[in-house]
């Protein structure tokens, strides 16, 4: 059985070492808005939004590593940027220990997905069009309301925007953060940043008994685990694969799963393979010897042990900024994300009208019987992909 070696510091370069610290620094910034932005949709105090945060990279930060190291490949963790987006519409509607619960339902699907195979079987199951579908919709509720923002800050917004196209021109792996840097820039000059309250903490984890429901099982868990399962796992092990690592499935899905039922209490609404971030430590860029790779991983790994150590300050430092400021690096972060699941969604002909109805129901923001739009969005569009599938030619005909 492969056991965990520890680190050789032969096998570090300082491009391994740069390609961890931007792998750590690109899913924070991008990203950690989402939750910031769920956690005030949803009313939770400060120290239950340092304890998510502190939650997701202590898990993230100790998979990273072990996984890394065990397997020498660069295996690198994320949190569920998409499943955060899910949130900021789901969370407000579901009392706080019901969502703890939902998390936790979640994390126990993936565990099973990994445990029983269920993984491949899953996704034969739910076309990639109807997938990616759910995940644009999801998406694009969030990313519209930075247009609704820019009627209040037309002057932070515009920059902004000018910002994230000059990023996307000249600099497109650092597009994000160059947006959220002029961003809190330009907010500063312009008197809207506070940090009236903000002070160097370390976070202190918060335990929120698990509460069961069917509402929030069938409108958090369900997606949840979806959008995890299909836009974090599948691209993840993409990303792996397409640069030479052939790593078993099931055992990385198994232990993520694992992680995020333990660290659920604590707010980890999951933690699943990363697809962007990983790209960057499993490319030529972070090494030009594969089997040194795994370094950059760990480098990421560590950086994630950090930023939990300091979740309170960091928290605290994102509700120091306007909201505007926090949609508008969230919005630009997903756009990718949008495009590319509508890209998927779209590519089917025969799947393109079940896609485009898992798409908008997804994205309306309904709720029906106390359950969320992105669970009706896969009802709606399984059903429609089953009335609208071609018939058989007649024997013969």
């Amino acid at each position: 059985m492969p056991t965990i070696a520890p680190l050789k510091f032969s096998d570090l370069s300082i491009s391994a070492l740069v390609a961890g610290l931007i792998a750590m620094l690109t899913g924070y910034t991008s990203s950690l808005v989402l939750m910031i932005q769920a956690g005030q949709a949803a009313h939770l105090s400060d120290a239950q939004v340092a304890s998510w945060i502190w939650a997701l990279s202590v898990g993230m930060g100790v998979t990273t590593i072990g996984l890394s190291l065990l397997t020498r490949v660069p295996v690198v963790i994320a949190w569920s940027t998409p499943g955060a987006a899910l949130l900021i519409a789901s969370l407000p509607g579901v009392p706080y220990p019901e969502a703890i619960g939902a998390f936790l339902m979640a994390a126990l699907l993936m565990t099973a997905a990994g445990l029983t195979g269920w993984f491949d079987k899953l996704m034969r199951a739910l076309p990639a069009s109807i997938a990616s579908a759910l995940l644009a919709g999801i998406l694009f509720r969030i990313s519209v309301d930075v247009f609704v923002q820019a009627q209040q800050q037309t002057v932070l917004l515009l920059v902004m925007f000018a910002l994230y196209l000059l990023g996307k021109r000249w600099w497109p792996r650092y597009a994000v953060p160059g947006v959220l840097a002029g961003g809190v820039a330009l907010a500063g000059a312009l008197g809207q940043l506070h940090f009236e309250s903000f002070n160097f903490a370390l976070a202190t984890p918060v335990w929120t008994t698990p509460a069961f429901s069917l509402p929030a099982f069938v409108s958090i868990a369900v997606p949840l685990f979806i959008v995890a399962l299909a836009s974090q796992n599948v691209p993840g092990l993409a990303v792996l694969r397409a640069d030479g690592y052939h790593v078993a499935a099931s055992p990385l899905i198994t232990v993520t799963g694992i992680a995020s039922a333990l660290l659920a209490p604590f707010g980890s609404h999951g933690i699943n393979l990363a697809a962007i971030t990983a790209a960057i430590c499993t490319g030529a860029q972070a090494d030009p010897d594969r089997n040194r790779r795994y370094t950059a991983a760990v480098v990421c790994g560590i950086g994630y042990l950090v930023a939990g150590l300091l979740a309170a300050s960091i928290a605290a430092l994102f509700a120091a900024f306007p909201k505007a400021l926090v949609v508008a690096v969230a919005a630009f972060a997903l756009l990718g994300s949008i495009a590319s699941g509508l890209t998927t969604a779209m590519q089917t002909p025969a799947e393109r009208d079940a896609a485009l109805l898992t798409f908008m129901i997804t994205a309306s923001g309904m709720t029906l019987a106390g359950v969320g739009s992105a669970f009706w969005g896969v009802v709606g569009g399984m059903l429609a992909l089953v009335v609208l599938r071609p018939r058989a030619a007649p024997a013969g005909g």
